[in-house]
């Protein structure tokens, strides 16, 4: 994308509403912009972060056996009616009725609504286990939104649901999606630590947080260290034996606020404790009937009916942008993982207008762009400086950066985002170290 084409409204000033760094950062690079009080709309720097960290989370939903749907936002009254939440949910719930007066909402969570598609479709245990999932925005309507897409009303979020015959298939259930969460983390460079945590209106007795450490978190955690720099799972582990996963990583001792126990945590050795800030990411829950056996969703088995056992799974994809800005940035801006970046390579072109460093830019754009990378190419007449300024803002993992007195030497500089260390190499090397992905 040439910058000259791109819709990229960049502010030179923090906005004064703004209290943390991800707010700022969005606002600033032009990724989101308010259209009311915890409302977004995403322009499109932020849309193409956003639709990147979709297609991981539904690539590790669908490697781990869930497989996707999409239901509606507004859901019937009724249904919420079933499972005795719709006057225990409280004011976050958006109640609205059509024009026949018929009472539905905004849906905050799907739990309802998937039982009634499975109790209305699955018949037999023989086709469970099930999981099914879907990414879709949703709407809370908090008293005091703010930070950002941290705590906004209106976002995009990955909720599945699994269908077991009993606990016992139920739990591998649950360490399945424990696995792809640490997975899709992984993939999005973030370390992700599962902590043991309420279940909240959701129910269930079985409940873990997946938080991104950041100075900057919402709330306080308490961890065990080896927990942070734990390894991911992988794609190569066996999807139908996962306990040994689980187990790995809940016999060390770690906790949300609200679930902490200042006396187990006394018991590690001292320095191995870590007490820090959090962001939560996901949040998975196993709550059996809870859903199932008020709303009848029941399949025959060999002995006659089974009350199925259930759990939901979700990840807040809107709400990573903010972690993932929060947990890794600069004075200068926003420093992205490559695999969720807006674009992989920013071409700097110096001084536009000279015929050489033109041309260079253009082979550069075109090589690398048919290379599979994608490529930003800041082909305005800005100076220098403002470009540099641009670019590292908005957090493009590699810069080429081009102009006439090396390029009169055949080089050209490679700039890399994370670790600011520039190499003057010769313009092919570049195109060639560029090109791979």
């Amino acid at each position: 994308m040439r910058l000259s084409r791109f819709f990229l409204p960049l502010l030179k000033e923090n906005p004064a509403e703004a209290q943390i760094v991800s707010h700022r950062l969005m606002l600033r690079t032009g990724m989101i912009r308010q259209e009311a009080a915890g409302i977004y709309a995403w322009l499109p720097l932020g849309l193409k972060v956003l639709k990147k960290i979709e297609k991981i989370v539904e690539e590790e939903m669908t490697r781990a056996g869930a497989i996707q749907l999409l239901m509606p936002t507004l859901q019937l009254a009724d249904l919420w009616r079933e499972s005795g939440r719709y006057e225990d949910y409280g004011q976050e719930m958006l109640r609205i009725k059509d024009r026949h007066e018929r009472e539905m909402l905004y849906g905050p969570t799907n739990e309802e609504m998937i039982t009634e598609i499975f109790r209305g479709t699955v018949r037999s245990y023989k086709d469970l286990p099930l999981n099914l999932f879907h990414i879709q925005w949703k709407f809370r309507d908090e008293q005091r939104p703010r930070f950002g897409v941290m705590r906004g009303r209106e976002f995009l979020m990955k909720d599945a649901y699994s269908f077991d015959i009993d606990e016992a298939s139920a739990r591998k259930a649950y360490n399945r999606m424990f696995a792809a969460y640490l997975n899709t983390f992984s993939r999005m460079g973030l370390k992700a630590v599962p902590m043991r945590a309420d279940t909240g209106p959701i129910g269930g007795d079985l409940s873990h947080e997946f938080i991104i450490l950041a100075e900057t978190g919402e709330s306080a955690v308490f961890c065990h260290k080896d927990l942070v720099d734990m390894p991911a799972p992988g794609n190569d582990v066996d999807w139908d034996n996962l306990e040994g996963v689980f187990q790995e990583r809940t016999a060390l001792y770690a906790a949300t606020e609200e679930m902490h126990d200042p006396e187990a945590f006394a018991k590690i050795p001292e320095d191995k404790q870590l007490s820090a800030r959090g962001i939560e990411v996901g949040h998975i829950f196993y709550f059996g009937e809870k859903y199932s056996k008020p709303m009848r969703a029941v399949v025959n088995g060999p002995d006659g009916e089974i009350t199925v056992h259930m759990g939901s799974y979700g990840v807040g994809v809107s709400r990573l942008l903010g972690a993932i800005i929060e947990a890794s940035h600069d004075e200068a801006g926003i420093i992205w993982p490559e695999s969720v970046a807006p674009f992989e390579v920013a071409i700097i072109n110096l001084r536009q207008g000279d015929t050489a460093c033109d041309a260079a830019c253009e082979k550069a754009y075109k090589a690398l762009t048919a290379a599979g990378r994608d490529v930003l190419y800041h082909d305005s007449d800005e100076r220098a400086g403002a470009k540099f300024a641009a670019m590292d803002l908005i957090g493009v993992p590699w810069q080429l950066i081009i102009g006439p007195k090396g390029l009169a030497d055949g080089q050209v500089e490679i700039k890399n985002r994370a670790t600011g260390e520039r190499l003057t190499v010769p313009f092919d090397e570049a195109l060639a170290q560029l090109s791979k992905a």
